[in-house]
This record gives structure tokens, C-alpha cells and sequence, in this order.
């Protein structure tokens, strides 16, 4: 019977050992992370991120990638507005891309013309942009889209005297365009 009690003992004495190998990832939540819209890109984002473990976070509408974190997400920031930062499509979602000017390694790419926007944090020596950015798309599609960026071939079609939009409305389902 010693031994049978050991065993009771030790097993979630081990389960708790295990645990503080992977502590909570301890990240601020975005302004809107209870946006129900978060829900079923947060339930479809993937268990491995480019060959980095999902790992728990305390706050709703987040998650990271890696020990320590490589990849971090946000649901839930506020959707950028028109830019002329550099805007990516990969996979059918749009993603401004910007750079910390005091840690130039730290990218953030933020999707674009989805309402709540999704934000995901990353180093882009550990990594590569196309890596997270086509294999995050597919859960953050799951926002829908209701603008896309305008490419450098698109503003070419408008008058030289117009301003300069630096997006433009998806289609109706008529086939017009939104003002």
C-alpha cells in the first residue's frame, strides 16, 4: 500500500513540475478581445506555428508561439486606417506590415479590413514573415473582410489631380463598389 500512496503523491506532484516548464504567457489583452468575431479565429489558430509550440496565455483573444515567445497574437486592436505602410496579401487577408524603429528585428503585421483587426508580434531574425503571415491567414480569415489594400497598379488608374486613397471597398454583391 506505500507504495500505491507514493504513486498518488507523485503523480501530481509531476504534473505540477511539468507545468512550470511552460509558464502562462503573460500578454495585455487588445482593447475589443471579447469581440465575439475573435471566437472562431482563436479556436482555429494552429498548434504549431514555424515549428514553434501554441503555448496558454492569461488574456482573452491572444496567443503565442515558442519558449520563450516567438510568435505573439492579438485579437482585438483597433483596425488601421488608410497607410502608406507596406500591405501584404497572403492567402486572401490583407497585413500592413510595420517595424519598430528602436528594435528594427520586431515586426508587426496587422490584418487589414477586418473589424476586430488582429495583430501579431514577431522577430523576423527568428521568424520569416511568410512563414507566420501564410500560416496565420487561414484563422485570421475567419474575420470577415470588408476593405483590401490598394495596390501600386491600382493607383495608377486614378486622375493625377485626385488624392491618393490608400484603400479601397470589397465589391457588393451586385458588383458595385462602396463609396
Amino acid at each position: 500500500m506505500p507504495r500505491r500512496r507514493n504513486l498518488i503523491v507523485a503523480v501530481p506532484l509531476l504534473a505540477l513540475a511539468l507545468a512550470g516548464c511552460t509558464p502562462l504567457v503573460d500578454l495585455a489583452p487588445a482593447p475589443d478581445s471579447a469581440n465575439p468575431a475573435c471566437a472562431p479565429m482563436m479556436i482555429a489558430l494552429p498548434d504549431q506555428l514555424a515549428d514553434q509550440p501554441l503555448r496558454e496565455t492569461g488574456s482573452q483573444g491572444t496567443a503565442a508561439w515558442g519558449n520563450p515567445s516567438k510568435v505573439v497574437l492579438r485579437c482585438g486592436v483597433n483596425p488601421p486606417g488608410p497607410t502608406t505602410e507596406q500591405c501584404v496579401g497572403v492567402n486572401g487577408v490583407d497585413w500592413v506590415l510595420t517595424q519598430d524603429p528602436k528594435k528594427p528585428e520586431t515586426r508587426t503585421a496587422t490584418t487589414y479590413g477586418r473589424e476586430p483587426a488582429t495583430e501579431i508580434l514577431f522577430n523576423q531574425n527568428e521568424v520569416a514573415s511568410s512563414t507566420v503571415l501564410a500560416q496565420l491567414s487561414g484563422a485570421a480569415g475567419k474575420i470577415p473582410q470588408t476593405r483590401k489594400c490598394l495596390g501600386a497598379a491600382d493607383s495608377q488608374l486614378l486622375p493625377s489631380d485626385q488624392p491618393l486613397p490608400s484603400d479601397q471597398p470589397l465589391p457588393s454583391e451586385s458588383g458595385s463598389t462602396a463609396p
